[in-house]
């Protein structure tokens, strides 16, 4: 039984995978980068590179063997990096389970908040500075309003995204906001009862911050730009707010699955799912987005087909990796330090029904009703090839050798 990433199978409610994005690398990769669109950083390198090996021999296979009519399972080992499909998904379960014992015994609110595409050109110039800066104001936004009109202490779960669904530049941040929190005075757990928010003042005050950094970092000369003076800078910013700055609320999530529903969905998973890739026909891939600006009657987004060459897909998605060592995921309020929480204030275990993914128990022997033993790791080498029963037999009767000395 292989368990690479060419055998692998759905098992979190949604269909089997058609495409894999790394074959599609596979394909075009090399011929490629004879002569890149775009400059390829050594960050969106390294993504690519360890794409293509995840779950393949080269990074290792684990041997694992029934003890008794020696059925053999071969675990291929994954490349663990935040781009890739496979493993930022699986990464995002695990840190979710981890994340709900964490989280305050009251509604949560998600809210996102985007910044103007006119900003783009000057992000990415800045990256690490600028997304920062986005994820601080937006996060202070809500702390200062909450703290301010409500008397309470929040916590908040950040998650940065820099991709729309057609994978171009679009910079926002998912935000997981405590609808509720620690009474400054009294120290007890409160929730906010009202849904009703001032959008206008927090659009307002949203933007403010924001270009309080903006304009601090270019005061100190930290911020990269060809601006000449101090007074082309501040006409440009003017520019950029003729449009209002979007956010979006939604309605208090009342239950707790539901926030780690909604935490799975926008915290740590690739920028592009491969379950939505429809068609990789020679050198183009084609996968389904929303189209939120084309609605049906129902005024649901439509659902549409993107079909791109690998001359333009790879330096569109590949934009998206992030900056070496940059935390896209961040806690700030009373989830940034959760030993000042008293214990009693955090959801219990038992009190979270979440949905897990259900894998096949694939180190159990079905025919002999055993666990499999671990064998041994090999390694893209001869044995791999040519004689990896050979070697596996030959370390089993080794075990079985020392076994019975003992």
């Amino acid at each position: 039984m292989d368990l690479c990433r060419c055998k692998e199978k759905s098992t979190n409610g949604y269909p089997e995978k058609k495409y894999r994005l790394a074959d599609f690398f596979d394909m075009h990769w090399d011929e490629y980068m004879k002569s890149p669109s775009k400059f390829v950083e050594p960050e969106q390198l390294k993504a690519v590179n360890a794409m293509r090996v995840c779950r393949t021999p080269v990074l290792g296979v684990d041997i694992y063997a029934c003890p008794d009519c020696g059925e053999v399972t071969k675990v291929y080992h994954s490349c663990k990096n935040r781009f890739c499909p496979t493993c930022s998904w699986k990464d995002t379960m695990k840190w979710a389970k981890k994340i709900k014992g964490k989280m305050l015994k009251v509604k949560h609110r998600h809210i996102v908040c985007t910044l103007p595409h006119s900003l783009n050109s000057l992000i990415k110039r800045n990256r690490k500075l600028l997304l920062s800066s986005l994820m601080r104001s937006a996060a202070a936004t809500f702390k200062d309003w909450v703290e301010n009109k409500h008397r309470l202490k929040i916590g908040i779960i950040s998650v940065l995204h820099t991709y729309g669904e057609q994978k171009n530049y679009h910079v926002h941040v998912h935000m997981i906001v405590s609808w509720g929190g620690v009474d400054i005075k009294t120290g007890a757990l409160k929730e906010i009862k009202e849904e009703y928010v001032n959008y206008k003042f927090l659009q307002k005050k949203f933007r403010c911050k924001f270009e309080d950094e903006l304009i601090h970092l270019n005061d100190t000369k930290q911020l990269e730009h060809d601006f000449t003076s101090r007074q082309e800078f501040m006409t440009y910013i003017k520019e950029v707010n003729k449009k209002d700055w979007i956010l979006h609320l939604e309605p208090a999530i009342d239950t707790p699955t539901e926030v780690i529903r909604y935490i799975g969905r926008y915290s740590k998973r690739a920028c592009l799912s491969e379950y939505k890739i429809t068609d990789i026909e020679g050198e183009y891939l084609s996968f389904r987005y929303k189209d939120y600006r084309d609605r049906d009657e129902k005024k649901k987004p439509k659902e549409k087909i993107e079909r791109l060459h690998y001359r333009d897909f790879f330096p569109r998605l590949l934009q998206h990796v992030p900056p070496a060592k940059f935390r896209v995921v961040r806690y700030y309020g009373l989830y940034s330090n959760h030993g000042r929480i008293p214990e009693e204030y955090f959801y219990k275990e038992t009190e979270i029904t979440t949905e897990t993914e259900t894998e096949e128990d694939f180190l159990y022997c079905k025919m002999c009703k055993k666990e499999k033993i671990f064998v041994d790791t090999f390694y893209y080498d001869h044995r791999i090839k040519n004689n990896m029963f050979e070697e596996i037999n030959k370390i089993m009767k080794e075990k079985e050798k020392e076994k019975h000395a003992a």
